[in-house]
């Protein structure tokens, strides 16, 4: 069994890790890098990821994740918005964020790993390394370690999807001892990532939870095993092989391991998992109760946001008791339902979720604060939900007030992409939404009106919103209509729109 941090057939040990982070916080203050800025990461899965990150923190600097699915427009928007003094990623990556990086921005490159490549099949043409960016690994050899005085260290800047097209920086001020104690107390019991536990991250480094959860495990776990890209029976190979004890998971991997064969899942040893986290998307309770079923009442799930971290938090003996909770408040937290006047209302009464952590370190979203007091109200936070707390206190999800859409875990605007095909040639108006899929939770649709007398055609939109959007942005079902139904305003009634497909589902998110 290994120790230290994997990634395919690399190991690092955590001296080096160390070490290594040290050398690029050095580089990065060479740069010009100091407390309250910016530094861009671009990359997959990869112990980099997590050196550069760990390297800014030092510095009391703020690690920016951006989703390597994302386009030039897109990576654009977050170089700027978010003032990055330095860009670090993978070559492969890095030749649509050098098209549309800043005039001046330091960009330092490092080969896409080997079992990057093979995971996402990668041709050696497109590891091609943008004019004027330095290599990472020379670079790093010429830097002397950090060795600068402690700093008050923020957590990573996450750029969360937003409806009016752009994602919002969630910003927070590095924590006070207080709020230290907290996070650490709460991340224990959530994540299960304590000294010497024995890990697994399956889920990209660029969202929110996997990425506190890689932080946490790199600084304090025996082994923190980096999937590339998720495989279900690559995945059970590696729990067997490392004994692994503590994994974040989102619903979907629970529904692709599940498809495996019984004869596959049996071959391997499950026996050493402690703490199964899962968040992110709604779970389907067959789906919950059958993962608890195989491995055991190991499966935990919480329920919250990059504004509110985790506020609810639930346990096998809970979703086999309460089939379909997300559990009651965390440690410290407050969960309150409001109707659209802002009362409080009774349990079991459905209205929109706000939460808060005591001592969870207060937010922002950079550059926007009209938006931050958008999500308030006596001082708790939403993030756009509807619910209901039951007569025990266990909160139930019902459906979100705004049009975001869940799929794989990830948050998807529609709004967004509508944008992009407003502007395609022949299209008079579109709605994009949500609907049932049995791997993803969700997919989008878009239906789409085109001008009197224009011709629509299907490959021909999805080729230009993939020019400007993340694929995973690009509706998997793309309906040409007419006279799509309209209010008195004529704004598009889209839940007409949508509900037909959730009732032939029988759920509602």
């Amino acid at each position: 069994m290994h120790k230290g941090i994997v990634s395919g057939d690399r190991v690092r040990s955590k001296q080096e890790f160390g070490l290594r982070a040290r050398r690029i916080a050095s580089g990065l203050r060479a740069f010009g890098v100091k407390p309250g800025d910016s530094v861009a990461i671009l990359m997959r899965n990869d112990i980099a990821f997590l050196e550069a990150s760990f390297a800014a923190m030092m510095l009391g600097a703020y690690a920016v994740p951006i989703n390597w699915h994302f386009k030039a427009e897109e990576v654009s928007y977050i170089l700027t918005d978010s003032g990055a003094k330095a860009l670090i990623g993978h070559a492969d990556l890095l030749s649509v964020a050098s098209m549309s990086a800043p005039s001046g921005l330091p960009i330092i490159w490092l080969a896409t790993p080997p079992e990057i490549q093979s995971a996402y099949r990668i041709e050696p043409d497109r590891a091609a390394v943008p004019a004027g960016a330095t290599d990472f690994e020379s670079w790093l050899a010429g830097q002397p370690p950090h060795e600068g005085p402690p700093v008050a260290q923020p957590q990573s800047m996450i750029y969360t999807s937003g409806t009016t097209g752009h994602p919002k920086g969630v910003r927070r001020k590095a924590p006070t001892a207080h709020e230290h104690e907290v996070n650490e107390r709460l991340r224990s019991l959530v994540y299960g990532v304590m000294e010497g536990a024995r890990c697994l991250l399956p889920g990209p480094l660029y969202h929110s939870a996997p990425n506190s959860f890689g932080l946490r495990a790199a600084r304090l776990a025996e082994l923190l095993v980096l999937m590339p890209r998720f495989d279900a029976e690559t995945m059970l190979q590696i729990i067997a092989r490392e004994r692994i004890e503590a994994i974040f998971m989102v619903p979907t991997m629970f529904i692709r391991l599940l498809k495996l064969p019984e004869e596959v899942r049996r071959r391997y040893d499950m026996s050493s998992l402690r703490h199964v986290i899962h968040a992110a998307a709604p779970c389907p309770a067959d789906v919950k109760r059958a993962m608890i079923e195989w491995w055991g009442p190991v499966i935990y799930e919480f329920y919250g946001g990059t504004e509110n971290g985790p506020v609810t938090f639930a346990t096998s003996e809970d979703a086999l008791r309460k089939p379909g909770t997300v559990g009651r408040p965390s440690p410290g937290a407050k969960v309150r339902i409001f109707d659209n006047d802002g009362k409080p209302l009774p349990a079991g009464a459905v209205g929109e979720i706000y939460s808060r952590i005591e001592g969870y370190p207060d937010f922002v979203y950079h550059n926007l604060p009209e938006r931050t007091a958008d999500v308030l109200r006596d001082g708790l936070i939403t993030c756009g939900d509807l619910g209901y707390l039951d007569e025990d206190g266990y909160l139930f999800v019902c459906d979100r007030k705004r049009d975001m859409v869940i799929s794989g875990g990830t948050n998807i605007y529609p709004a967004e992409i509508e944008a992009v095909l407003h502007a395609a040639p022949g299209v008079q108006d579109c709605a994009v939404f949500g609907v049932p899929d049995a791997e993803f939770g969700e997919a989008l649709m878009a239906v789409v009106e085109p001008r009197p007398g224009a011709e629509l055609d299907v490959a021909a939109l999805r080729k230009q919103m993939a020019e400007h959007l993340a694929d995973y942005k690009v509706p998997k079902h793309i309906e040409i209509r007419s006279g799509l139904p309209r209010e008195d305003s004529g704004k598009i009634f889209k839940r007409r729109l949508r509900d037909p497909f959730w009732e032939k589902a029988g759920r509602r998110i």
